[in-house]
């Protein structure tokens, strides 16, 4: 009989979300090859036949982190409503962070002293906003946001919802504040902003 296979794609996830929680947790000192390969129940000769090395591993969590994240922006469909598909896409950036917040740090910060993102990973992040970049492009075109570059609009949008979720991952907002309905009437209020015809109280 062959032997069964033990390097599949779901020791490769269980690795990633392992290595993306000890580099969020404690850093780079944290991942070791070792204690990773330990923690999920698989050798070191698992995780260099899945990844080759400590470095394409930090890269293989990065590149994790913007696939999921792509994922859930391009699972939002189109309402035929560029506004509301607007506030859609920064509704679901915040619960892509909140359901990967050890790859969400990664994929923002420089997890690993000297780490380069590879050219698929550095594309495949790039290529996760493109939902929001069409869609600040269609309400353009519709004449319903104000003709700037649609990358300025994007840009502008991503600093609000990635302030405001690196706020609450961290646990810097108030005790008392409805996070949900705050945020949500934030990305209104950003969509509001950029109107063509501003809309009156």
């Amino acid at each position: 009989m062959p032997r069964p296979r033990t390097h599949d794609e779901a020791l490769r996830l269980k690795l990633l979300d392992r290595a993306g929680e000890l580099l969020s947790a404690d850093g780079p000192k944290a991942l070791s090859l070792r204690k990773l390969a330990a923690d999920v129940g698989t050798s070191t000769t698992a995780v260099y036949s899945l990844f080759g090395g400590k470095p394409e591993l930090v890269n293989a969590v990065y590149l994790e982190g913007f696939r999921r994240f792509g994922a859930r922006l391009r699972g939002i469909s189109r309402s035929g409503d560029p506004v509301e598909d607007f506030v859609r896409l920064g509704l679901a950036y915040r619960e892509s962070a909140l359901a990967d917040p050890h790859l969400y740090s990664i994929m923002f910060t420089k997890a690993l002293p000297g780490f380069e993102p590879g050219a698929e990973a550095t594309r495949t992040a790039r290529d996760s906003l493109a939902p929001l970049v069409d869609t600040v492009r269609a309400a353009i075109s519709a004449g319903v946001f104000r003709a700037v570059a649609p990358e300025v609009i994007a840009v502008s949008a991503w600093g609000i919802v990635h302030g405001l979720v690196s706020l609450e991952l961290n646990g810097n907002l108030p005790r008392d504040l409805d996070v949900v309905a705050s945020y949500e009437a934030a990305l209104r209020a950003h969509a509001d902003g950029w109107r063509l015809t501003q809309v009156r109280e």
